[in-house]
């Protein structure tokens, strides 16, 4: 008979993938970006290669910069990591605040009433 231990044990694992780490494990509970904005059209570029280790840093934020080697967003980052969007960004801001990665925000609101960009993606739809 399974104890209430083995019970939880089973619920930490995965069959194809072995024991699962819990996103807000990750992030230690945080929500929230310690620095920066994070779009999911945010482009994000690594400053230097990724150390093979650096305290502070987890498995997945070194991940994240040889990722970043070439300019990506937000949103293929999460792609790539298989990891919810709340989890990079908060990622993300760490490797920002220790100056691991530069990010460029997307234009402000106020030039997306350009109608000329519309007309681009319109366009750029028709093409396909």
């Amino acid at each position: 008979m399974n104890s209430p231990e083995d019970r939880n044990e089973e619920r930490w694992l995965d069959e194809h993938a072995g024991p699962m780490v819990r996103p807000y494990v990750m992030t230690s509970g945080r929500i929230q970006p310690i620095r920066g904005k994070f779009d999911l059209i945010t482009l994000v570029e690594a400053t230097q290669p990724a150390p093979t280790s650096e305290p502070g840093l987890g498995p997945e934020h070194l991940a994240i910069l040889r990722l970043c080697q070439d300019i990506m967003s937000v949103a293929e980052l999460t792609g790539h990591l298989d990891l919810p969007a709340g989890t990079v960004r908060v990622l993300l801001g760490d490797l920002l605040d220790k100056g691991y990665v530069a990010v460029q925000e997307p234009d402000s609101e106020a030039d997306m009433a350009d109608i000329r960009m519309y007309e681009a993606v319109i366009d750029g739809l028709r093409a396909l």
